[in-house]
């Protein structure tokens, strides 16, 4: 049993987590912190049991202290983040502020907690990403464990320097940290703005697929659910001080990655004829190619061209493997999308849904 806060529990990756912790343990007390900012959404965690739901701001000490106090808790599993590259570039000041300053708030916090006095069993489980570790030519090899740190973006920098302030406090504190570093997340609840819900929504609304550049950069696709999966083998089984790389073993081209959206879209019109009268305005609907809405625009600022995880640390120590190949994972996300517009449609007012 463990006592949990789950930050940013209310966000894409973080609501997936608590779900399948849910499901999986059903004995664990469960704290979400989420600010609900553009990206949070509290219907993400609507139906998952005996959640206890917290509106706030992991910037705020005196909450922190709160509820790590009052739930008894042991346990923090830290998601909550800015992290959407484009609005990085626009405007790096609130992932320097969420992402340092945050993670540093939930440190001292911990630290206070957990190890003044009679230190207590704990654990404080820090979700980072593998764009930290920079970019990657043609044929070089994955990124590691062991990779150096060469962020180009002020998203991946603000999170660089919060891995950075964990490990910190593990090796000057004895905090008992873990720290994962993953690969390109998707799946059900993604706010639609990322790549995939952003080209699917497009689709079904006829709107342009804008692609950067030649759409030649190379991504490592991990669906959202085996990324949960691997989270869980390191909270509760990772050694202290350590970091694990999570990924889906799905090297695919964006361009690649369209293409499949494309056929989807493509193959679920004409299967469920329905759907054309929901998405009268799909290229679908009117009997054209999905693909012929594809464009290529101008490339963002310091795009990283290709980012691979080896994961065989998790793997060999954690018996961590994705279930999921790219083409049975999206089928999924596609699925769980056009069942579920409720949930995405009063969203699409705060998602940068065209490039």
């Amino acid at each position: 049993m463990a006592n949990l806060l789950v930050t940013g529990g209310a966000g894409f990756i973080g609501s997936n987590y608590a779900r399948q912790r849910r499901a999986e343990r059903s004995e664990d007390v469960i704290v979400v912190l989420d600010a609900l900012t553009y990206a949070g959404n509290r219907e993400s965690l609507a139906g998952v049991p005996d959640i206890i739901f917290v509106e706030g701001d992991i910037g705020d000490r005196e909450l922190v202290d709160r509820l790590l106090s009052d739930h008894q808790l042991d346990t923090i599993v830290h998601f909550a983040a800015e992290s959407h590259v484009d609005r990085s570039i626009s405007g790096p000041e609130a992932f320097v502020q969420t992402n340092v300053v945050g993670t540093h708030v939930l440190l001292q916090a911990a630290r206070a907690a957990w190890l003044t006095g009679a230190k207590r069993p704990h654990r404080f489980h820090h979700v980072s990403t593998d764009e930290v570790y920079g970019t990657l030519e043609h044929d070089d090899p994955a990124f590691t464990e062991e990779t150096p740190y060469r962020p180009n973006s002020p998203y991946s920098a603000s999170k660089a320097g919060s891995d950075h302030l964990v490990r910190a406090y593990h090796h000057t504190y004895g905090l008992e940290t873990t720290i994962s570093n993953c690969s390109n997340n998707y799946g059900p609840y993604q706010f639609p703005e990322k790549l995939i819900p952003l080209f699917t929504l497009n689709a079904l609304a006829g709107r342009p697929l804008p692609v950067y550049g030649d759409g030649m950069n190379v991504r490592d696709w991990l669906h959202v659910e085996d990324h949960c999966h691997g989270i869980s083998l390191v909270v509760d089984k990772g050694r202290p001080g350590e970091v694990y790389n999570i990924g889906g073993g799905q090297e695919l081209p964006n361009l690649r990655v369209i293409e499949e959206i494309c056929r989807g879209v493509d193959a679920a019109f004409a299967a469920d004829v329905s759907l054309a009268g929901r998405f009268p305005d799909a290229a679908a609907a009117r009997g054209a190619a999905t693909r012929d809405l594809i464009s290529y625009v101008t490339d963002r600022p310091g795009h990283d061209r290709r980012y691979a995880i080896d994961e065989t640390k998790i793997r060999s120590e954690l018996g961590y493997a994705p279930q999921r190949d790219f083409s049975t994972g999206f089928a999924e996300t596609l699925a769980w999308f056009l069942g579920n517009e409720g949930w995405w449609r009063p969203l699409l007012d705060h998602a940068s849904i065209s490039r």
